[in-house]
């Protein structure tokens, strides 16, 4: 583990490529999310007294706080990856394109019953993960570290799930939850480990949606796209998705793609200056819970650390200026939901548009996940 280091700080990426060539991402879990209950394309939003504060010309914002039901983008991912592991234990009964619908799914599962579904979760993750084996008419079982707020706790076990709380940090909570998998479990993680990486490649992928629906509402505006993109990184699943979609060899334009991190949980960052994956003990203890992760997944940190231009950890305060920000444009954003926001301020404080660009975008991940939290804070 390395030492842990507080301090709101920037690491600017010399070695980041302007183009990753390979598999681009491909609409194929864009063709699934469409057929889910309750699907819609979530909103872009302007925020323009944000923008002519910041020296902008545009700022959108990706606004996650209700997708499909669930008050987080989390669902996107949750849904590929177990469409995808469920392939695995029915190879015959489900095609690559993502074609049966989720009550044909359910009924060709009903031989392997009982069937649990689980996952380590720092909030928003489990939820969706415990939504869709709610859906499959499956069972769930949701790991989840000590500090997590009660609001969060209880609205996994509002979707039926088990929640078993473990005494320790996230990573603890994930250690816990890959020792459940069985020929009755499957443990759809959003981050990797030794011999598990499928599931959270699935995962990367299902986020996919999110910037497809992005680029397709801006060219239906009739606007160029971004070129700057702030994004929230915890694991690293929803940054690696951002590398993807904006360094595929057809992107344009070129975006400066700015990775964000709680001060107290900055894995990736730490990572970036010691040039390897490192862990950052804990406690985590970040008001932004959902990125308050001590190790990088293994699976994201290719893309992250060759696609992300900038990495800025950021001091709760700035998540909470965030937060009353995007209030203050009538976007409701929880304290992770603004980290995008907050840590492009600090980016702009610091270096200025010129360094970056002048239309930007950020993802609101959540809405307010702790509706006690999010009253202190905004009113």
């Amino acid at each position: 583990m390395t030492a842990v280091d507080r301090r709101e700080r920037v690491f600017v990426n010399r070695d980041a490529v302007a183009t990753l060539h390979g598999e681009a991402p491909a609409r194929d879990p864009l063709d699934l999310h469409r057929r889910l209950p309750e699907y819609a394309p979530t909103p872009l939003r302007d925020a323009p007294g944000i923008a002519r504060d910041l020296g902008l010309d545009r700022l959108w914002v990706k606004d996650e706080s209700q997708r499909m039901g669930l008050p987080a983008f989390k669902i996107l991912g949750a849904s590929w990856a177990v469409y995808r592991a469920i392939q695995q234990v029915l190879p015959n009964r489900t095609s690559r394109d993502g074609g049966e619908t989720l009550e044909e799914i359910a009924r060709a599962l009903e031989p392997l019953k009982p069937l649990t579904l689980s996952c380590a979760t720092d909030g928003n993750h489990g939820r969706a993960v415990a939504r869709m084996a709610r859906l499959l008419g499956l069972d769930a079982h949701i790991f989840v570290p000590a500090d997590m707020a009660p609001a969060r706790k209880a609205a996994i076990a509002g979707e039926g799930a088990g929640v078993t709380v473990v005494d320790g940090t996230y990573d603890d909570a994930v250690a816990r939850s890959a020792e459940e998998a069985d020929e009755r479990t499957l443990v759809i993680s959003d981050t990797s480990w030794p011999g598990y990486e499928d599931v959270p490649r699935r995962v990367i992928e299902g986020y996919s949606t999110i910037f497809w629906e992005v680029e397709d509402e801006i060219r239906r505006r009739g606007e160029p796209g971004p070129n700057l993109v702030a994004v929230q990184i915890g694991v690293g699943a929803l940054a690696a998705a951002v590398v993807r979609h904006y360094r595929r060899p057809d992107a344009a334009p070129r975006a400066l793609i700015l990775g964000v991190e709680p001060t107290r949980a900055a894995c990736v960052l730490a990572s970036m200056e010691e040039g390897r994956i490192v862990q950052v003990p804990g406690p985590h203890d970040s008001i932004m819970s959902g990125l308050n992760c001590g190790l990088p997944s293994a699976i994201a940190w290719p893309l992250v650390s060759r696609g992300i231009d900038a990495f800025v950890a950021i001091e709760d305060e700035r998540a909470r200026e965030g937060m009353r920000a995007l209030a203050g444009e009538g976007i409701v954003a929880g304290e992770c939901g603004a980290a995008g926001l907050a840590g492009l301020t600090t980016w702009l404080r610091s270096f200025g548009v010129e360094a970056a660009g002048r239309r930007a975008l950020v993802i609101s991940t959540e809405g307010a996940t702790d509706p006690e939290a999010y009253r202190r804070i905004v009113g």
